[in-house]
């Protein structure tokens, strides 16, 4: 297991801990990997809630924008690619407790949850347009789906930030929590899940994906399709170079 990435299983649940705060918790390849890898053992391991959450002052601002050109990006079931894979088959519910900025990938990832406690200080921001890039995640879809067309458009084209509040109003949350109080509610909620009868936890949260999550597969295959053209051209390469050159 990456040293920025930390696993823990108590009671049925499986704490997924981004641990590279000097770097706002930004998702290395062994990041993406190392939490595929979480997930896609849950089965074997016994396991029954997962809860993501990160260290320091972030949530996970997302892609590690250094290694965008990593190749292992490109593999089947490599990168990002990969860990959607496996949040798109994982069986048991999923539980988000962001505990600071949430970029990218730290908000896109919040529609595919079934809960998602939010600290204070959590806040969202989708740098996709900016960065000379689309939507990720089935982010295209999945983000009206949860906040409203009005709500999703105007974050992910003007790429705004999003605070706590706005973002429990806009239904990305299902409540805030004081940050000394976040995890251990977080994983509080998930033994109490954790406990229920197996059988029947995992059909109804199956129901209930299946249910919201129409069309999230075309979505992720067409903004694969998206990405692939627009990473590497020219605006994307003046936005990142824009980006180191701030840094």
């Amino acid at each position: 297991m990456s040293s920025q990435l930390n696993v823990q299983d108590n009671n049925a649940v499986r704490l997924i801990s981004w641990t590279r705060p000097e770097a706002l918790n930004a998702m290395s390849i062994d990041m993406w990997h190392g939490t595929r890898d979480a997930l896609d053992s849950v089965d074997a391991d016994g396991i029954r809630c997962v809860v993501f959450t990160g260290s320091g002052r972030a949530f996970t601002v997302g892609q590690d924008l250094s290694e965008f050109a990593d190749p292992r990006h490109g593999e089947p079931d490599g990168g990002f690619r990969g860990l959607m894979r496996a949040i798109s088959e994982v069986p048991v519910p999923m539980i988000a407790a962001v505990n600071g900025m949430a970029v990218g990938f730290g908000f896109t990832l919040l529609p595919w949850c079934e809960v998602t406690l939010l600290s204070p200080d959590a806040r969202f921001k989708a740098p996709f347009v900016g960065l000379g890039v689309t939507t990720e995640a089935a982010a295209s879809i999945s983000l009206a789906t949860v906040m409203g067309t009005q709500a999703a458009t105007w974050h992910l084209l003007t790429g705004e930030w999003l605070s706590a509040e706005d973002a429990l109003a806009h239904g990305l949350a299902t409540r805030i929590v004081p940050a000394e109080k976040l995890l251990t509610t977080a994983l509080a909620i998930a033994e109490n899940l954790a406990a229920q009868p197996p059988n029947a936890l995992r059909s109804t949260t199956r129901l209930m994906r299946e249910g919201r999550r129409t069309g999230w597969a075309g979505a992720l295959e067409k903004e694969y399709e998206e990405m692939a053209r627009l990473a590497g051209a020219e605006e994307n390469i003046a936005a990142i170079s824009s980006f180191f050159e701030r840094g």
